[in-house]
């Protein structure tokens, strides 16, 4: 998870940059990454804590888990 987490830090970068010169706003880029199971890296909690509107863990987990289960379902006959 801390791989993918990197990875897309490195690949919302770019476009992240491009937001700012153009809007003359800050931007920081919130990697979400959450396992299939609902599992979470440790610093999800550092980024989640920055986003404006609160979130709880547990619902965005439960998200994951449903989308799973759909996934599932979809492939699974």
């Amino acid at each position: 998870m801390i791989n993918k987490e990197a990875e897309k830090i490195l690949k919302y970068k770019k476009p992240a940059t491009e937001i700012q010169i153009t809007w003359n706003v800050k931007t920081q880029v919130i990697p979400v990454t959450i396992g299939a199971t609902g599992t979470i890296p440790i610093s999800f909690r550092k980024y989640l804590s920055n986003v404006t509107e609160k979130h709880e863990i547990e619902e965005v987990q439960k998200t994951a888990i449903l989308g799973t289960g759909h996934v599932r379902r979809k492939v699974l006959p």
